[in-house]
């Protein structure tokens, strides 16, 4: 009886000892997210500020060009007239610091104005052109994982055969090569020589004529190559990190153990060795997934894909403050969501992994 209540004793102790450690654990994780929700906030604030400043010091401006033009119209009044009603009327005659507090106490309010260079409300146009850009960017952040994992693995398990020696060459032709070559080959092989596809746009001629399923298989159709085109350029260097930590993983004295233990080799590569793989892969992809909103601003432009890429670049050459510190500070809250969703990523796939306050 006594060495029963000894047991029973001792198994509570630990019980209770296991449960006042997952609630610190549980309070560490809160502690630490306030914590780096706050210096967030505060990273972002910097941000803006830099992508303010560098916005009013552009070379050239949305209202110098916009000066310009009304100032050549007959009887009109001189460029310097136009220069300073404009800059009263959009606030640009106020002092940077000044013109950024002022821009804040909108913003937090959910108020970007309107876009100078495409006339709407900033978000509205971000609304209009983003689907593209994500459905894009979506599609091939699922094909880069898809193809680039699975043969980074088998390259690291196959080391220095033939197949190890194909994707590895692969790899390195998709790192090496620059974006408008690929979509330069693409063009010439697949619009050119073999008329499969159209050269440039998002629709077809007869696109109006077309109903809903119509509609939405004309612009996947045009969209195929552009998203080739993405994944060809982005796989490489996933495929490469892939392998690198896959071998790095097999040489580890844990697997020679488990494959001395009689474990079958699909078990050992797949079980053990893959999810430790996954580790270091996690941060590529935390950190690829603001990419899925800032849109392929080559690819977009050499297809002529009216996404957000695209777009933001016409807004920042036009110097089209609303618009490009929207979409710019936009980008930024996504960068920092991602890293922190990034390190608690970590404790999910490494249980040793324990998030310090």
């Amino acid at each position: 009886m006594l060495c029963r209540s000894r047991n029973a004793g001792f198994v509570a102790a630990i019980l209770k000892n296991s449960n006042i450690q997952e609630k610190e654990r549980k309070y560490n994780m809160r502690k630490y997210i306030i914590k780096r929700l706050l210096l967030s906030v505060l990273i972002l604030i910097l941000v803006a500020f830099i992508i303010y400043t560098l916005m009013r010091c552009l070379p050239a401006s949305y209202v110098e060009s916009m000066a310009m033009q009304r100032a050549t119209a007959p009887g009109s009044k001189s460029y310097e007239e136009w220069i300073e009603q404009l800059n009263a009327q959009y606030g640009l005659d106020k002092g940077i610091l000044q013109g950024f507090i002022g821009w804040c106490a909108q913003a937090v309010r959910g108020q970007f104005g309107d876009s100078w260079k495409f006339t709407v409300p900033v978000i509205d146009k971000f609304f209009e052109v983003i689907p593209v850009s994500f459905a894009m960017a979506s599609i091939s952040f699922v094909l880069e994982l898809a193809i680039a994992i699975p043969l980074g693995v088998i390259a690291a398990v196959k080391q220095y055969t033939k197949t190890d020696y194909t994707i590895t060459t692969v790899a390195l032709v998709g790192m090496s090569l620059p974006t408008f070559f690929f979509a330069a080959i693409l063009k010439l092989i697949f619009s050119i020589k073999l008329g499969w596809f159209d050269l440039t746009g998002l629709v077809g001629r007869n696109y109006a004529q077309l109903d809903s399923w119509g509609k939405l298989l004309d612009m996947a159709h045009h969209l195929v190559l552009p998203i080739a085109t993405l994944v060809i350029v982005s796989i490489g260097s996933l495929m490469r990190y892939t392998r690198t930590n896959m071998l790095e993983v097999l040489n580890s004295d844990y697997i020679r153990t488990a494959r001395a233990k009689g474990l079958s080799e699909n078990k050992v590569i797949y079980h053990h060795a893959f999810r430790n793989t996954l580790i270091p892969i996690v941060t590529i992809i935390g950190s690829s997934l603001p990419g899925l909103f800032s849109g392929a601003l080559i690819t977009e432009t050499l297809f002529s894909i009216p996404g957000i890429g695209y777009i933001s670049y016409q807004a920042m050459i036009a110097g089209d403050i609303p618009f490009s510190m929207f979409f710019m500070c936009f980008i930024a809250v996504l960068t920092l969501v991602c890293n922190l969703l990034t390190d608690i990523m970590y404790a999910v796939v490494d249980p040793r992994v324990r998030v310090a306050a």
